[in-house]
């Protein structure tokens, strides 16, 4: 289509008794003419039916996505009773195509669709859903990993299980194709990719430390075997010391230097500055914010950074998001008995597909979860990228909000670089643009550590040093008429995507020692669903 990305469907759920035909009716704004769609009203045994439609023909462009009008019609069965007919629940939806958003069709026309790289998805495990088991090549589109409750008698000991939801929808934005009726085909970001399940976090959405840092290290040591070069993290804790103290952050730097690109979730506790969790606050680490489409997929101007999105910089003066991804009303797929799915069944989207069906999502969770689709996307291009090279590309490759002066519409510790491109990522040669300044192995032996490149001047404002041009007060712009351009290149110039030595610049307070019955206690959770 050339104006909506993706099929659209119309979904109605009417109840009915004796009706002999029923259908309903679409308005096309466009042409002034309504367009009719039969229904089967027949063996409903008087009980509500859901019918899913295609209506992609008639909506076909935003103009007519704007000015949507449905009517429903129904006639009784000749002799039958009175009182037929009426309807529940009416929503008209464009189809879940994550790809959209971040340019991933031309890498897929181009022959790349990730096949061969694992992702390591640590989280709340991952259901083996229709259309994440296998991939368009045949190959496993999920492999069974690691879980932290096995032989947990409430739960199945298996890191297929997975009775929370969020981790099979993460799992699903990286990689997935499904066929749905009357829609067609949804992918995801990597459809040829390979998930495997991590699971570490239980039915609520929260797992310990330990846990967590227990899959990190098996996700480790089964890297060459599984050939795992990315793991998604949409987790997050609240800081409570420097990253180089923190247990989790040091698995994650380990991670790292051990050839994993580790992407992690912002946090959806925007819209202040220094509000970015962990791990989202290592500086090695590809962390990932979110904008929205503001329902307009293809209209780029008013999209914006919704008010859940983490901000930086971190307490060390690191910028934080590295990169803003999509993630607002994302749809995702999620087994309708998880808990997630019962507590806002409202989000449910869409026909049953194989057992499961579309939820609608939003949060710095999908936005990561994109963003290692399109790492994989990479790796699968070229295998000898180091995690700084992959890093790099992503950074350079991204696109900044401008406004009509050609400043940064949303401060970079709002926005990073900018948002992801995985066409822009893969064109791009860039080097050396990532973690200039860093050495993650003297990091890790405690040999030094390191702060970025921003700072809080007298007036309160977070500006990178050396630059005024990145000052920012707090202030947050909500939307409204920006360009999302290729005018800041980050690989050369002013790079703020690195560090030096620590000197003590920011003050942290609150801080404690790490011992052992702290950090066991300690507990990462997912990053809950949020209104944009």
């Amino acid at each position: 289509l050339a104006d909506i990305a993706g099929p659209v469907w119309l979904n109605v759920r009417f109840f009915e008794r004796d009706l002999n035909e029923a259908r309903v009716e679409v308005f096309k704004a466009s042409t002034g003419t309504w367009h009719a769609f039969n229904l089967s009203p027949h063996g409903s045994n008087n009980a509500f039916i859901s019918a899913a439609v295609d209506v992609t023909a008639v909506l076909a462009s935003d103009a007519d996505l704007a000015s949507v009008e449905v009517r429903f019609m129904a006639a009784r069965r000749p002799g039958g009773r009175q009182a037929a007919a009426g309807l529940d629940c009416v929503n008209i939806e464009v189809a879940a195509d994550t790809f959209v958003d971040v340019d991933a069709h031309a890498v897929w026309a181009a022959g790349t669709t990730g096949a061969g790289i694992g992702v390591a998805v640590l989280d709340t495990g991952v259901a083996e859903a229709s259309g994440i088991v296998l991939n368009q090549d045949g190959s496993p589109g999920i492999r069974p990993g690691w879980s932290a409750f096995q032989g947990d008698g409430g739960e199945m000991a298996s890191p297929y299980a997975d009775p929370n939801g969020h981790g099979t929808m993460v799992a699903s934005v990286i990689s997935h194709e499904v066929q749905m009726a009357n829609v067609g085909t949804v992918y995801g970001v990597a459809p040829n990719a390979s998930i495997i399940s991590v699971r570490a976090l239980d039915a609520t959405g929260t797992g310990s430390y330990a846990d967590v840092i227990a899959g990190i290290q098996w996700v480790v040591d089964n890297r060459s075997t599984q050939n795992i070069r990315v793991l998604n993290l949409s987790i997050t804790a609240p800081p409570q010391s420097h990253y180089w103290d923190d247990p989790l952050n040091q698995a994650v730097m380990a991670a790292w230097q051990a050839g994993i690109v580790v992407v992690v979730a912002a946090g959806n506790t925007g819209p202040g500055p220094m509000t970015i969790g962990v791990p989202g606050n290592v500086p090695y680490a590809v962390s990932v914010g979110s904008f929205t489409d503001n329902q307009t997929p293809l209209n780029w101007a008013d999209d914006y950074l919704p008010p859940f999105s983490a901000a930086g910089p971190t307490v060390e003066g690191f910028v934080k998001p590295d990169l803003i991804a999509p993630g607002g009303h994302v749809h995702a797929l999620i087994h309708p008995s998880a808990h997630i799915s019962q507590s806002n069944p409202q989000r449910l989207k869409g026909p049953n597909l194989g057992g499961y069906r579309l939820y609608e999502m939003s949060g710095t969770s999908v936005s990561a979860a994109m963003t290692s689709g399109v790492a994989a996307l990479l790796l699968a291009a070229d295998p000898t990228l180091t995690p700084d090279d992959v890093k790099c590309r992503l950074m350079d490759s991204a696109l900044p909000a401008t406004d009509a002066t050609g400043a940064l519409a949303f401060s970079v510790f709002q926005q990073g670089a900018g948002r992801v491109s995985a066409a822009r990522a893969l064109a791009s040669t860039a080097t050396g643009c990532a973690n200039q300044g860093l050495n993650v192995a003297n990091d890790l032996a405690g040999i030094e550590h390191y702060q970025g490149q921003a700072n809080q001047d007298q007036a309160g404002n977070f500006t990178v040093l050396d630059d005024a041009g990145f000052a920012w007060s707090g202030g947050f712009a909500w939307s409204g008429g920006f360009a999302w351009s290729g005018s800041y290149t980050w690989s050369n110039g002013f790079a703020w995507s690195g560090g030096f030595a620590w000197s003590g610049g920011f003050a942290w307070s609150g801080s404690f020692a790490w011992d052992d019955p702290a950090w066991t206690a300690a507990t990462a959770t997912i990053n809950l669903w949020s209104e944009e």
